[in-house]
């Protein structure tokens, strides 16, 4: 007797109670209630029992249950399961999907992976910025599956020569994020943004075209002045700003600083390793003297419970910002003349032309690497208290009467 199949009719598809419902051929209706119908398709496979859903009823209909199961039922032919069968569909679709993704999307979702290892705000803001300004405006709308070496040559060549550093850290964001895709399989074959084999042949090397790029600073006869102006404002950028000039320090060092880096036995501030400018893995934590007026700074500036940070800012729970320091030397009318980076120029020039200091104290002063690898290897001290009195000669130089002079401005590399 010839099994039956196609018993079912849509009016029967309505109207049945709940139950499994034969169309034949091992698809079924299975009805739970009355609003909860879907298609299931039973079938044996190397004498094991499978089931399967073909999707709810009436939006899967009759005629595409049916469908579906004739073409199933020619891969048990085949000797092929139809459930793995449809998986590796659906993935070769999820994959083809993921392919369609833009650089602009990926540069997103590269970020957010991978900013938590970032060691502040600032660097994943200038990811941002840098991939905002320079890249999505050529490639943000391209799929990364389809970025040539040709693209990402068009992104670089107008900054290139130009911009030369700005350019060397866009390429490496372009590859990052395109390496961070192929682990994905968002994309397929060779990095278009690699260095090696491929842009170095297309493009000189920066160093070939690079131009120092420099922090104004404020020429050292100007100093006392400035300091004057600067200890008469109340305000925690005010006092954030003369504890970077009087320590030498970075600012991102500083405006981090929380109390338990503070040694009140050694008068000492330890900024730790991980807020140190240098390789991962080869910066050290650096200890700094603290003069008789970095530690009266200490007493005046706010404490709250609810923020950790020496430097307070305004919003609950963050420190002070850099925006913050130049705005107070906007207002202060200096802008244009000096930057809070500058200020370590200032103290390095001034420990050169006004002092005998040995060269390698003032490096150290300043967190600068002293000798090659090998002497490094053999030179492990901080030159400590020497130091100490370095910094404590920096402050009464900085708190002496202002002399009116001629001034000019001086500058230190931005790759120090």
């Amino acid at each position: 007797m010839a099994k039956l199949i196609n018993k079912m009719t849509d009016a029967k598809a309505r109207k049945s109670g709940p139950g499994l419902h034969s169309d034949g051929d091992g698809l079924y209706l299975q009805v739970r209630g009355p609003r909860a119908r879907s298609w299931i398709l039973r079938y044996m496979l190397d004498g094991k029992a499978r089931e399967m859903g073909l999707g709810a009823y009436p939006a899967t209909s009759l005629e595409d249950a049916r469908q579906q199961r004739d073409r199933f039922k020619r891969l048990r032919q085949e000797g092929q399961d139809p459930i793995e069968a449809r998986e590796k569909d659906r993935a070769a679709a999820r994959l083809v999907g993921a392919q369609a993704i833009t650089f602009t999307e990926a540069a997103a979702a590269f970020i957010r992976d991978k900013s938590h290892a970032w060691k502040n705000d600032k660097h994943r803001q200038q990811w941002t910025n840098t991939l905002n300004t320079y890249v999505n405006p050529t490639l943000g709308n391209v799929a990364v599956q389809s970025i040539t070496t040709a693209m990402v040559k068009a992104v670089l060549d107008p900054i290139w020569t130009t911009k030369p550093e700005t350019a060397s850290r866009v390429r490496g964001r372009i590859e990052a994020v395109l390496d961070w895709c192929k682990a994905l399989n968002y994309r397929e074959g060779d990095n278009p943004a690699a260095w090696r084999g491929n842009l170095k042949d297309l493009l000189p090397h920066t160093a070939d075209v690079a131009e120092t790029e420099h922090h104004l600073a404020l020429p050292v006869v100007q100093m006392p002045a400035f300091m004057a102006r600067l200890r008469a404002l109340d305000s925690v950028a005010a006092r954030a700003l003369e504890w970077i000039i009087l320590t030498g320090v970075r600012a991102n060092e500083a405006l981090k600083a929380v109390p338990a880096e503070i040694s009140d036995f050694e008068k000492s501030w330890t900024v730790p390793k991980v807020r140190m400018k240098g390789r991962r893995g080869k910066a050290k934590d650096h200890r700094v003297p603290l003069s008789s007026r970095a530690l009266e700074i200490l007493k005046l500036l706010p404490r709250s419970s609810e923020n950790p940070y020496l430097f307070q800012g305004l919003r609950r729970g963050k420190h002070l910002t850099d925006g913050a320091l130049r705005m107070l030397l906007a207002r202060m009318g200096v802008s244009e003349e000096a930057t809070t980076h500058g200020f370590r120029a200032t103290f390095r020039t001034w420990a050169a032309e006004q002092t005998r200091f040995p060269w390698a104290v003032c490096e150290k002063a300043i967190a600068h690497v002293v000798g090659d690898e090998t002497k490094q290897a053999y030179d492990r001290g901080d030159l400590y208290e020497k130091r100490r009195h370095l910094m404590d000669a920096w402050e009464g130089f900085c708190a002496s009467s202002p002399v009116v002079r001629g001034a000019r401005v001086v500058s230190i590399s931005a790759a120090e």
